[in-house]
């Protein structure tokens, strides 16, 4: 991990390629099934399966990722990070270093879902862990210019969040079905999925 120092820990009691990436956090909780579509066709030509969210997601994080979003000193942008008790490894949006502000940005936010904050808690935890202190989460839709504060995770959204990371780390892909079909109907695999026969939205 780049950043500061990790607190408290004086052996390396881990294995790099043991982590799990933190975008599967929302993934698998839209679809546990999607993360191993994505393993499958992440190698191929993205156009046979991204759609117009995706695309607009990732100019969303364009200027964050290419560390232009901001000249000021006290914003970190497209930080990598990673937490050695939860074996999880990613990258954050902003960190605001004057509020100690973590910023997810989307490109719009209509509501927010469970998975998408599984992603924030996840990014938060990997930040103390390695020395920052954050005070304060928030979604940041740039559509809509709109700021969306989150809670702070407690004891019990730690633990709510292993429990997850245990359940990606145990799923067996042979036992998936189908999530259901309002979710299918918007998932960007779902013309390659063999648990269904609908077709998603996006065609």
């Amino acid at each position: 991990c780049s950043g500061k120092a990790l607190r408290g820990i004086t052996k390396p009691p881990w294995r790099m390629d043991d982590y799990l990436p933190i975008s599967l956090l929302n993934d698998f909780t839209f679809c546990p099934y999607s993360i191993y579509l994505h393993q499958v066709y992440m190698e191929t030509d993205e156009g046979l399966y991204k759609a117009l969210p995706q695309t607009r997601g990732t100019l969303a994080h364009e200027a964050v990722d290419r560390r232009t979003y901001s000249s000021r000193k006290d914003v970190l942008a497209s930080l990598t990070v990673c937490s050695h008790t939860l074996r999880l490894t990613g990258q954050i949006d902003l960190y605001r270093q004057d509020s100690r502000t973590l910023v997810e940005r989307k490109y719009h936010i209509r509501e927010l879902y469970r998975g998408q904050v599984y992603q924030l808690w996840a990014q938060y935890f990997c930040m103390t862990e390695m020395g920052y202190g954050v005070d304060h989460l928030a979604f940041h839709a740039t559509a809509s210019n709109r700021t969306i504060p989150v809670a702070l995770p407690q004891e019990a959204e730690r633990k709510e969040l292993e429990a997850l990371i245990e359940k990606i780390r145990t799923f067996d892909p042979g036992k998936a079905t189908a999530a259901g079909r309002n979710k299918c109907l918007h998932c960007i695999y779902c013309n390659l999925c063999d648990k269904t026969t609908e077709e998603n939205v996006y065609v």
